[in-house]
């Protein structure tokens, strides 16, 4: 490994909510080491780009937009965290609806990008897990602010998916009807006059973030 020649590469983080699920996107590996395993998407930087510039182009690629909510993470350099080069890494994380990416994705030809729900990770390659890990308590502060939730959900969505993916992201069990007292008396959410019909139970009813609401911490 030539220690001397020390390159830098961002990797980002990108979370969907789909179908009441909170999810990643991973990139299967094509070359070794660790081909065949999966990794965050990521980019080695050039000389003539931000870090911004950078994760802008991993956007447009991989999900066919850059116009999400992104947040510098944490730079990662242990010295072997690659076995072949030296190479810092600048983690990123990124929040998008599942609207947008039904919009985009028929832009998207790459085959070896897939979604996965965070508690079905697969096999990963380098120190990618660790990142992942890292990210998600990072997320964990975020998610109470109300302008991450309105990257998550645009619209139509329903009071207990909203409270179910609050429950998986910080890992905790919420009381139902304190939960939506909040959001309803803080006067963040208003009812769209629609249900989401064809449930298993009773329609529910879809509601979304008001569009002047001041960003705050909820919780």
């Amino acid at each position: 490994m030539n220690k001397n020649n020390i390159k830098l590469e961002t990797i980002i983080n990108i979370y969907t909510v789909e179908k009441g699920e909170l999810k990643i996107l991973l990139e299967r590996k094509q070359t070794e080491p660790y081909k065949g395993y999966w990794t965050l998407p990521g980019k080695e930087l050039n000389e003539e780009e931000t870090l911004e510039e950078n994760i802008n182009a991993i956007l447009e690629e991989k999900i066919g937009t850059a116009n999400i909510y992104i947040d510098q993470h944490h730079t990662y350099s242990e010295i072997n965290r690659k076995p072949d080069e030296r190479v810092l890494a600048t983690s990123f994380i990124g929040i998008v609806d599942s609207k947008t990416l039904e919009i985009k994705k028929e832009n998207i030809t790459e085959t070896d990008l897939q979604w996965f729900s965070i508690s079905e990770i697969p096999k990963m390659a380098y120190d990618h897990k660790e990142i992942l890990n890292d990210s998600q308590e990072l997320l964990k502060t975020k998610i109470i602010n109300t302008n991450v939730l309105k990257n998550l959900f645009p619209s139509d969505f329903t009071l207990p998916e909203l409270q179910n993916i609050y429950e998986k992201i910080m890992n905790v069990e919420l009381d139902r009807r304190n939960f939506r007292k909040k959001f309803i008396t803080l006067g963040l959410i208003e009812d769209t006059g629609y249900k989401n019909e064809g449930g298993s139970g009773r329609p529910a009813k879809l509601y979304k973030f008001k569009e002047d609401i001041k960003e705050i911490n909820i919780f």
